[in-house]
């Protein structure tokens, strides 16, 4: 009987476990282990609160939870109470699937002034992550500025702009909702080094800005190629370029009639952040040009005014005390997912954060392919003792795991407290998911 730790129970985490189910079967049990009592990692804290329909991956998640041999172990942190060494002991292979739940830092003066906020902090904020539940920014300036040519920009910029009738079918918690609707804010501004054909947001993203009540996207035309250089693009890129097209053919009588603009701002390198008393009131930035692709900085620059930045140019894996890191990626050093002998990495912990949520199956049966590998050859020892180990630990150090059927308590509760015109109104505060958990 194979014994398998997994840590993080998010897409990665869920894809390796049944990556595993499908190499042995029966033959093996397989740990999930959250430092959260709730599972499922970026679908529930990281996809935007009204996509509702990439959430739904979970419910695959869900059958492979509830099988026989996988086990969820919720509100259990590694690192703290228990180390990796002692789960290295127990399993015959440990799966680092922790994700990447950091901010990357701008690294410019001025960051850490109030009203500035990393997109992990302040999307944790508005999809109820009990780590960033207490953010409260202030909305109340005209002023907003995204850094950031991803999607994850996109999703910023678009929950900032949406009315509370489009929030209708969202999850969105009702902290994050009731600040929203006291937003004066009238312009965002997304800031991108580089330009149009540079971009890393998706088309649907991107479409979805032409469709906001209140809000009218803006392309300066001067910052798009000559439209036959789209045909060098792959065509899901040229799908987006054609929205920013379109976005700079909105005529300007339809822009009266919206309350918020949102600029897209190419070619723009913040260089400082600006501050008074302790707080942002607007962004330095330098004008850029591309070189062989890369965008090298033109001497000259101007402020963006902003009452509300937030930084979304990436993220990184949490260290592990033990556990070799690589700074510079923001990621568990491996070789093809091996860090150690009988310890490895997968999904985002692996590779960073690149690719989609799909992207973690086929890493997820990439990496169980290798643990066999490395049983068969010796390299990993198998024959240790695994639940059986953990289960007598965690009874020692009185532990207050979660279980899986635990967390479906906790879903029931937030399904029976949600809105009239929501899923669910998710918890907040850990305390308030354990007690819910063990009703």
């Amino acid at each position: 009987m194979r014994q398998i730790a997994i840590i993080g129970s998010g897409p990665a985490g869920y894809y390796t476990a049944e990556a595993a189910q499908k190499q042995w079967g029966e033959d093996v049990v397989v740990d999930i282990f959250d430092r959260l009592p709730v599972p499922f990692g970026l679908i529930r804290t990281g996809v935007a609160p009204d996509h509702q329909s990439i959430k739904g991956v979970s419910k695959r998640y869900e059958a492979v939870a509830l099988s026989d041999n996988v086990r969820f172990i919720g509100n259990v942190t590694v690192g703290e109470d228990i180390s990796i060494a002692e789960l290295e002991a127990m399993y015959d292979a440990v799966v680092l699937a922790t994700g990447a739940p950091h901010d990357k830092k701008l690294g410019l003066e001025g960051e850490d002034l109030a009203g500035v906020y990393g997109s992990a902090a302040f999307v944790g904020w508005y999809n109820g992550h009990p780590q960033f539940a207490g953010l409260d920014p202030d909305v109340s300036g005209g002023h907003a500025v995204v850094i950031g040519n991803g999607n994850v920009a996109l999703d910023v910029a678009r929950i900032l702009a949406k009315t509370r009738g489009e929030f209708a079918g969202s999850d969105i918690v009702a902290h994050a909702l009731d600040i929203l609707q006291q937003s004066r804010i009238e312009q965002i501004t997304i800031l991108g080094r580089r330009g149009p054909h540079q971009i890393a947001m998706t088309t649907k993203e991107l479409g979805e800005l032409a469709h906001l009540t209140r809000a009218c996207p803006r392309v300066d035309p001067a910052d798009l190629p000559d439209e036959g250089e789209d045909a060098l693009l792959e065509p899901g890129q040229r799908k987006s370029v054609t929205h920013l097209r379109s976005f700079a053919a909105i005529p300007e009588s339809h822009r009266a009639d919206k309350d918020i603009e949102i600029e897209f701002d190419f070619f723009a390198s913040p260089k400082r952040i600006l501050g008074d008393g302790g707080k942002v009131t607007g962004v330095e930035v330098e004008r850029t040009k591309l070189d062989g692709g890369r965008a090298v900085g033109t001497g000259e620059t101007y402020v963006v005014p902003a009452s509300l930045v937030v930084a979304c140019i990436g993220y990184q894996t949490s260290p592990i005390p033990s556990v070799p890191f690589e700074e510079s990626a923001g990621r568990f050093a491996n070789v093809d997912g091996r860090i150690l002998p009988g310890l490895y990495c997968v999904g985002w912990a692996r590779r960073g954060p690149s690719g989609t949520i799909g992207t973690n199956r086929p890493d997820g049966f990439s990496i169980i392919e290798r643990i066999v590998e490395d049983l068969a050859s010796g390299a990993a020892k198998g024959g240790k003792p695994g639940r059986a180990a953990f289960d007598a630990l965690a009874e020692q150090r009185n532990l207050k795991i979660v279980r899986f059927r635990d967390w479906q308590n906790i879903d029931e509760a937030e399904k029976a407290n949600a809105r009239e015109d929501s899923p669910r109104e998710k918890f907040v505060n850990v305390d308030h998911m354990i007690e819910a958990a063990k009703r």
